[in-house]
């Protein structure tokens, strides 16, 4: 159904690359849905040469209260020839662009809990992101290599984005040597070939019927290699353009992985099918739907991304299957499928793996924190704001939940829940419950703090250390303090000694909370939460939240914004070599390439904090050196990008390609 919005965002705070060029829609508090779409019957032909689509929509829907106008949301990009009711009746239809919606004027009204069907008639090009319904992103291409229409892109009438599931059957109609790729049970029949001008190319007709409310609303068609696994019962097909078909066994290990260890978290999914597609770098990264993970073409490598995978398979439970209810909701899906990435990680990586991603998850909680994650609907759906709150700060809930239930609890926790609304939609309250219910008291308190207020701790020690008489050890009484009054929650307390490592956990329960710990050897340090149970501020996320904000300006067009963050960053760390390298992009972005060359120069003088920085401030300066005329000088830096053997978002076929030809300015 959705895209990896988040994951396209955060790729781009965490890792090189050019900006996205995306700027948010108005922020509107979410609308109550007046209607209930059931059903879509879609008759849709596709023609990638000249990107066009033409189609015929069908959609049964019922009233949800008495309603004399139906609305719809629509990509702007698609021209209505004609709207009509169920008795073929032609209906009045408006056209509103700013919100890519069709407002459809019913003369005879419907009453609430009844149902009638509209007709949609339509055509347009779709080859651009110029009239997407997110400005800036192209959520649906047409063309001879790969065409994509994602749900997101609203290539037919949407109600509820995301909210309002619904059945399907899909006829899709390609170039006969063209593959479509769809939700449900498929099948084919080649068309008969077309006489008239234009005609005479052989077609094929792919029909995908998806019986169980759901979003099946994601086609995707062009030349693959296949490849299939049906291992542990899963139907698994994997398609990779022909470049890429090397790596197809690689990514159908990885993926059967993924998929049998979130049935064992989780349970099995109704359906066993699952096919991972590769789409075009022009998109997001990474895209779902009922049994679909899409992931872009800039991600498949020889080393696997199987931190994006995973996050775009766990959607099978977290969003196919179990969908939030509302906008406010929203965690529900991607918050969930967030942290079960981090539990892939986690099995797969140990420890130390999943402390890497605990660490990401708190910086994109903490960025923008002024809105409560109960209250999230009311901020733009594709906001940098919204994304980060349902995502990172949803996935840390569920992080501080597990420690609060103990894992055993925590597991029962999930499993019940995708069990009783497998299908169905979800709400917060439904998943409080389930909690409640296996945790075995009330947990008020928990959500409460959570996702109805703002803020994290920001913990403190100071302690005092008694020697004990007769040999018996130490004893360590202290404070742990903090600056949110209503503040609850279980704390572990490490304290290093001179010989065993004590733990203790600790309830900090306001701005003060006392403890008492005894010890044999003589203590050393003391350090509270070890390992990152508690959603808590620190130095080093207040510098990461700035650079995540910057990036989020940078998206929507505010440079000025953007480098005064980064300025932020680096008045918490002025070795910061990621926040040197924002800054040496806005720099570059600007074509102000002195500045961003010793921007780019400050990054590897820096704390060296991320790795690839490195090798992409080496190939950024040689593109600079090759733009500004100085090819010697720029292929020494791309022999130095070589020489650090970092091959971060292909960082090392970049340096090689601008080895053998200069680089040069994208023209607009």
């Amino acid at each position: 159904m959705s895209f990896q919005f988040r994951r396209l965002w955060r790729a781009f705070a965490l890792y090189p690359g050019l900006f996205l060029l995306l700027v948010s829609l108005p922020a509107l508090a979410a609308e109550k849905p007046h209607i209930q779409v059931d059903d879509y019957q879609i008759d849709a032909e596709l023609t990638p040469h000249t990107h066009k689509l033409v189609a015929r929509a069908k959609v049964k829907f019922s009233a949800l209260e008495d309603v004399n106008i139906a609305s719809f949301e629509l990509h702007n990009a698609l021209r209505l020839t004609k709207v009509s009711d169920a008795a073929g009746k032609l209906l009045s239809a408006e056209r509103i662009t700013q919100d890519s919606t069709v407002r459809v004027q019913l003369p005879e009204g419907i009453t609430k809990d009844s149902s009638t069907t509209l007709t949609f008639e339509y055509e347009g090009v779709l080859d651009s992101a110029d009239e997407s319904p997110v400005q800036g992103l192209k959520l649906a291409a047409i063309a001879d290599d790969t065409t994509y229409l994602l749900y997101a892109a609203r290539w037919f009438p949407v109600n509820a984005y995301g909210i309002n599931r619904f059945t399907a059957t899909m006829n899709i109609t390609v170039p006969a040597h063209m593959l479509v790729i769809g939700s449900g049970k498929e099948s084919s029949n080649a068309a008969p070939v077309k006489k008239g001008p234009g005609g005479g190319l052989p077609t094929k007709t792919y029909t995908f019927v998806w019986g169980k409310p759901s979003f099946p609303g994601t086609i995707v068609a062009g030349q693959f290699q296949e490849f299939k696994s049906n291992e542990a019962g899963l139907d698994l097909h994997i398609f990779f353009k022909p470049n890429h078909q090397g790596l197809g066994p690689q990514y159908t290990e990885t993926a059967v992985k993924e998929f049998i260890y979130y049935v064992t978290l989780y349970g099995p999914l109704p359906d066993s099918t699952l096919k991972v597609i590769e789409i075009p770098d022009d998109t997001v990264p990474a895209a779902w739907a009922p049994q679909i993970a899409a992931i872009a073409s800039r991600a498949i490598t020889e080393r696997v991304n199987y931190r994006l995978l995973a996050n775009t398979i766990a959607h099978q439970w977290w969003g196919v299957s179990v969908s939030p209810a509302s906008r406010d909701d929203w965690w529900l899906n991607d918050g969930f499928a967030r942290y079960s990435e981090a539990r892939y990680v986690e099995q797969a990586a140990g420890q130390a793996g999943l402390e890497e991603v605990i660490k990401d998850m708190s910086v994109g909680a903490l960025a923008y924190d002024s809105v409560p994650l109960s209250s999230a609907g009311k901020l733009d759906l594709f906001s940098p704001e919204f994304q980060s709150l349902v995502t990172d700060k949803g996935a840390m809930i569920l992080h501080m939940l597990r420690w609060v239930e103990g894992d055993q609890k925590f597991d029962e926790t999930m499993r019940a829940f995708a069990s009783k609304y497998a299908g169905k939609p979800a709400s917060l309250d439904d998943f409080r419950a389930i909690a409640e219910e296996k945790h075995g008291s009330q947990l008020t308190w928990f959500f409460s703090q959570w996702l109805d207020s703002t803020g994290a701790p920001e913990f403190k020690t100071k302690y005092t250390v008694y020697r004990l008489g007769n040999n018996k050890g130490f004893r360590v009484v202290g404070q742990i303090t903090q600056d949110l009054d209503l503040f609850r929650m279980p704390v572990l307390l490490k304290i290093d000694t001179n010989g065993k490592t004590e733990e203790k956990r600790i309830e900090v329960v306001g701005t003060d909370s006392a403890f008492t710990v005894e010890t044999f050897g003589k203590p050393r340090r003391i350090v509270i939460d070890p390992d990152d149970r508690v959603l808590k501020n620190s130095t080093d996320i207040k510098l990461r939240s700035s650079i995540l904000r910057g990036q989020g300006m940078v998206t929507q067009g505010d440079l000025a914004g953007a480098l005064a963050e980064f300025n932020k960053a680096l008045e918490v760390n002025k070795n910061s070599s990621l926040a040197h390298y924002r800054v040496a992009e806005v720099f570059f972005l600007q074509h102000n390439f002195q500045a961003a060359a010793n921007a780019y120069r400050e990054c590897l003088n820096g704390d060296g904090d991320p790795r690839w920085t490195e090798v992409w401030s080496h190939i950024q300066l040689g593109k600079i050196f090759d733009l500004t005329g100085q090819r010697e000088r720029a292929t020494n830096e791309y022999r130095q990008a070589l020489q650090t053997n970092d091959n971060t978002q292909g960082a090392q076929e970049e340096a090689r390609k601008y080895l053998q030809k200069p680089f040069e300015q994208p023209r607009k």
